[in-house]
């Protein structure tokens, strides 16, 4: 082995912990509560999406146009760099969860619209005949019915925000990608060091992929029964 590959070796092995630690301290948790914060403003918003009650449609319709129809960088750049301008400072940690928790509202609402819009008409009126409301029909028949339709794709936006959370850089968040990037400056190896982040972000993704193919044939031996 010649130097210059032992010197590569040493950087690999040096910086993998740091980079770890960085996911681990900041990708997964600003992960979880974007998605979880994201997950609640997307149901609200699609119930208010699909209620009769127009203004409240119309806003959530504004809510999701606006979001789904900008990039997720122009929006974090507007809450971080932004704001101030208009007397709102936040940290960079808070911004980003914001940022991220706005854009899970706008897309995951899609998807439990959808689900919650692909269970036949027919349930609804099952519900009413037994005298429920349209509340009591929602939760009791509509909701349970439309959460095996919509895990899949909110679990592959909880994926897919795993990786999305190395945006967090640009808003000055450490998280695994900003890491990579400070530890560049110092050894000047990008390519080495870029791909290091990418492989951790790999294994993050597939450690999650590998959980919901695990909950999914769960909830279908569940279903089964």
């Amino acid at each position: 082995m010649d130097d210059n590959t032992q010197r590569l070796l040493d950087i690999f092995v040096d910086s993998f912990l740091p980079l770890l630690k960085a996911g681990v301290a900041f990708t997964i948790p600003l992960t979880l509560i974007s998605f979880t914060l994201g997950l609640i403003l997307a149901f609200l918003t699609a119930l208010a999406r699909i209620s009769s009650v127009k203004p409240l449609a119309w806003l959530a319709s504004f809510y999701v146009w606006i979001i789904r129809g900008t990039p997720l960088l122009v929006q974090l750049f507007i809450i971080f760099y932004g704001l101030p301008a208009a007397g709102v400072t936040l940290e960079a940690f808070p911004a980003a969860v914001i940022g991220f928790t706005l854009s899970v509202g706008a897309y995951a609402s899609e998807i439990i619209r959808a689900a919650i819009q692909s269970i036949p008409k027919g349930q609804w009126e099952a519900g009413y005949s037994l005298g429920m409301t349209r509340g009591q029909a929602l939760r009791r028949i509509i909701l349970p019915q439309s959460v095996r339709v919509s895990v899949p794709p909110l679990f592959n936006s909880f994926i897919s925000l795993v990786k999305d959370t190395s945006l967090a850089a640009t808003v000055t968040v450490t998280e695994l990608f900003q890491k990579a990037q400070q530890i560049t400056a110092t050894v000047y190896e990008p390519l080495l060091l870029y791909c290091e982040a990418a492989l951790i972000y790999l294994i993050f993704s597939t450690v999650l992929s590998s959980l919901q193919n695990r909950l999914e044939k769960r909830y279908d031996r569940t279903s089964a029964k």
